[in-house]
């Protein structure tokens, strides 16, 4: 990585992933580098999908390139939005800058060693934590899925699509479906809120009373609460028309709160949305989807399992994404290595420093020997566990 001050290569490659939709950087944040003084280099097509063509980048001051080689390749700093895949990791030369989410519930062996090789730097951008712990990138993305849930529920209740044939908010003599939602944290109270509106009987279960105060507070006490046992969890999820799994332990997979057991007890036709698949899933019984085939029937009830819900509204979602990482690209950009030292909430997302992989959770996961990042950066040796 140049050094700081140094005119800089900013890539942003075109997703490969599969219904990936969204770009890291708008037309507007390849701008603001290029003012900086950076050069930005654009995949064809990248932003297609969230309605920004090459045209409107070039228009902005970046350069358009056609070779997906090439956009890994030449810049200092790569910021996508999925993770890389294994050939896309090999692309990338040594002690360089990739900025991506990480998905700790699909972690590719094969793509972090490649990673890890490089010696360079890599930041997750869901593992980014400011001093108050809150995760920047995951609460924009988390407020685009919350508020999209209660229209992907109506779909799937559907008698079309397989589900109870039952509406959200029910008709005058007919009740409400009942929504009960596992999680109070930026999903969860999202989703709660706008299934209130659109009419639903909704249940809040989280395993914090003092969240779920909050909700209810400001909720005007319309949301039913429930403290999350594996008791109450199994009394609540039988009889639901739809469960909301929106369990997140930040750096962590998160556990199976819904065993198996309890999916068996649902009622035919009624749905779950695993929102937490990225991290593995809160579900037993849930497996990742895609966008273009987003649910699977196991012991009949409909799975919706998709890692990149805000995808589907890939504009407001690439807006709301670049609104978060332009600052953290452009502190990498002006300051070089020195960034990671004195920018907290950007070094608590690095996963891997210099051929050393900083965050504890990827590590345990891979049986690999971890490094704090706070003794590398600092200079100190930082100490190392596995």
């Amino acid at each position: 990585m140049p050094d700081a001050g140094a005119e800089m290569i900013i890539g942003i490659p075109k997703e490969s992933s599969g219904d990936e939709r969204r770009v890291a950087l708008t037309p507007a944040g390849a701008h603001a580098l290029g003012r900086a003084g950076h050069t930005v280099l654009v995949q064809s097509e990248a932003g297609e999908g969230s309605g920004f063509s090459s045209e409107v980048y070039r228009e902005a001051g970046a350069t358009i390139v056609f070779s997906a080689e090439e956009i890994f390749a030449r810049p200092d700093v790569v910021v996508k939005v999925m993770p890389p895949t294994a050939q896309e990791a090999e692309w990338i030369p040594e002690h360089r800058c990739l900025f991506s989410v990480v998905h700790l519930g699909a972690v590719n062996p094969k793509v972090h060693a490649a990673l890890r090789e490089k010696r360079g730097v890599a930041v997750g951008l869901e593992l980014m934590e400011d001093r108050q712990h809150g995760l920047p990138v995951v609460v924009a993305m988390s407020e685009i899925a919350g508020m999209l849930l209660p229209q992907i529920a109506g779909r799937f209740l559907e008698s079309t699509w397989g589900g109870r044939g039952i509406l959200i908010g029910g008709v005058p003599g007919i009740p409400a479906a009942h929504v009960v939602i596992i999680g109070a944290g930026t999903v969860g109270s999202t989703a709660a809120r706008m299934f209130l509106g659109a009419g639903a009987n909704v249940t809040v279960m989280d395993g914090d009373v003092h969240r779920l105060r909050q909700l209810e507070k400001g909720l005007g006490g319309m949301v039913n609460t429930v403290l999350a046992t594996p008791y109450s969890v199994a009394r609540q999820v039988a009889p639901a028309d739809v469960v909301v799994g929106a369990v997140l332990i930040h750096g962590r997979k998160a556990p199976h709160v819904v065993t198996e057991a309890m999916v068996r007890k649902m009622r035919q036709g009624s749905l779950i949305i695993d929102v937490s698949i990225d991290q593995g899933g809160c579900v037993e019984t849930s497996r990742p989807t895609r966008l273009s085939d987003p649910v699977f029937v196991k012991h009949g009830v409909t799975h919706y399992c998709v890692p990149n819900i805000p995808a589907s509204v890939a504009r407001a979602a690439s807006h709301a994404l670049n609104n978060v990482i332009l600052s953290f690209v452009e502190d990498v950009a002006e300051r070089g290595e020195l960034s990671f030292s004195e920018n907290e909430t950007l070094r608590r997302g690095v996963y891997f420093y210099d051929g050393a992989c900083t965050h504890e959770g990827l590590a345990a996961l891979l049986n690999w020997e971890y490094r704090p990042i706070d003794g590398i950066v600092s200079g100190g040796n930082g100490g190392s566990r596995r």
